[in-house]
């Protein structure tokens, strides 16, 4: 998938690029997006430490309210490695409609505390629960949750945990998983799809990874914020002991592609403040089993509420169209849409403007008189 360029050095097409598209990133971001701006709250919530001995334990969770005034609320809920400002061209698109939007680091992220223990104390049903916890917080009873990457994840298990509260759900890139089946480790998955090697590797060596990815958090995040148009390499997380061997060629990354200057210091400072060791809970088998054996065992795999899941069309990850086919992830959705954007795995950020409308349109269906349901894909 990679071009050439990057794997050579030393090629002048590949510098002329790189100082052309260090320009245009310089005048496209002129008026980029301010993090500091925004003014951080924070809420006390309780959290289970399953770390032997269990223990009881509370944590400091951090998140941005924007428009508190407004009567409907989006909660958008981060991936991995995120923090509550990548979603930033949300945020500019929607601060000024008609919604109150939370933003929140997840816990372990950014501002956010985390009970210790990444092996086992960072299940999905844990974060879920940490979202209840800042709307409780916010006063706000309830919500559209929209997530990207492991954040879709989380939307759709809080939708099916609280239907009372989370009342539709945006999903980016990665499509509702189903836990009817029986638990299939990532391990298992690494031969179908390649490029799930590095999640093996961030369960089996954690902390291996984490001096990894913690010796140069600009690196890490440069590496793994990539663009269709300025792809990582074709062997990027295809490896099973190191997260970054695949750059080994190249000398300096290049900038964050749809970040300024400002934004991408802002990213590396929020991951300098705790590192990623507790970032990398949502990779561990523990925390993976858990999370399947609460979904599986309360055995309501449908989501009655409306549905938007948004794929891009080039992530290296997966095939996310056919990923959603093998899982039959309509077949528990009665009232899906699904839209395809060009893009790859930070499709909000590299191509925000289809994806925001996609949004903006599906929310004003939510909001006509007509609740039939709405089994739609564009494709």
């Amino acid at each position: 998938m990679v071009p050439a360029p990057l794997r050579l050095r030393d090629n002048s097409i590949y510098v002329f690029l790189l100082q052309f598209g260090i320009l245009f990133s310089y005048i496209s971001h002129s008026h980029a997006f301010d993090p500091y701006k925004y003014q951080r709250r924070t809420v006390q919530c309780d959290a289970t430490r399953r770390a032997h001995p269990v223990e009881q334990s509370h944590i400091e969770l951090s998140y941005i309210d924007v428009n508190d005034a407004s009567s409907d609320t989006i909660l958008m809920v981060h991936g991995w490695p995120s923090v509550w400002s990548t979603w930033s061209k949300q945020i500019e698109a929607f601060e000024n409609d008609d919604y109150r939007l939370l933003i929140p680091d997840l816990r372990g992220f950014g501002h956010s505390s985390h009970p210790e223990d990444f092996k086992s104390s960072h299940t999905i049903p844990d974060l879920v629960h940490d979202l209840v916890c800042i709307l409780d917080n916010a006063r706000v009873s309830s919500a559209i949750c929209v997530g990207h990457d492991w954040g879709s994840q989380i939307c759709y298990t809080a939708a099916r945990m609280r239907p009372d509260i989370f009342t539709a759900v945006v999903g980016l890139v990665v499509p509702y998983i189903p836990s009817s089946g029986p638990y299939i480790s990532v391990k298992q998955l690494v031969p179908v799809f390649p490029k799930l090697a590095y999640q093996a590797f961030f369960d089996r060596n954690t902390e291996e990874a984490t001096k990894e990815l913690d010796r140069d958090i600009r690196r890490t995040l440069r590496a793994t914020l990539r663009t269709d148009a300025s792809p990582p390499p074709d062997a990027f997380l295809t490896s099973g002991t190191s997260f970054l061997d695949a750059w080994k060629e190249v000398d300096e990354i290049p900038p964050i592609p749809f970040m300024s200057e400002k934004e991408e210091d802002y990213l590396v400072k929020a991951f300098g403040r705790q590192g990623f060791l507790y970032t990398l809970g949502f990779y561990t088998e523990e925390n993976r089993q858990q999370s399947h054996a609460f979904d599986h065992d309360q055995g309501n795999f449908t989501l009655p509420q409306p549905v938007l899941s948004i794929l891009p069309t080039k992530d290296p990850v997966a095939d996310w169209k056919e990923a959603m086919k093998l899982l039959n992830s309509a077949d528990f959705i009665p009232d899906i849409t699904v839209k395809y954007v060009e893009g790859a795995h930070w499709v909000h950020l590299e191509n925000p403007e289809p994806v925001n409308q996609a949004i903006k349109d599906w929310l004003q269906t939510l909001r006509s008189p007509s609740s039939e349901a709405r089994a739609v894909d564009e494709l």
